[in-house]
């Protein structure tokens, strides 16, 4: 299937080695898509910890609770090796 581009408003065919350029690249766009999703997962895990980082402070005592729920978001990227792996992580509830 023919693609193209646009140059000045006109519709323009690509030639072949920018389809293959294209190519090339989407298929380096796919394999860093693990990556991105696990990169995404570590920044996400590390906003909901650092909310709770006050609990460690030296005149705080952190219960047994938020010691285990910070443990389960730091193992929380452990073992994953698909993206799809990664869209189905569910995070652990804060304790109140």
């Amino acid at each position: 299937m023919a693609r193209f581009k646009m140059v000045n408003n006109d519709r323009i065919q690509l030639t072949a080695e920018e389809e293959a350029q294209l190519d090339a690249d989407q298929v380096i766009w796919e394999a860093g898509a693990f990556d991105r999703a696990i990169a995404d997962l570590r920044w996400q895990r590390n906003s909901k910890i650092s909310i709770t980082d006050w609990h460690g402070l030296s005149d705080v005592t952190m219960s047994a609770a938020m010691t285990q729920y910070r443990q389960e978001l730091r193992d929380i990227t452990a073992g994953l090796t698909t993206v799809e792996e990664v869209k189905a992580v569910v995070w652990p509830s804060e304790p109140a």
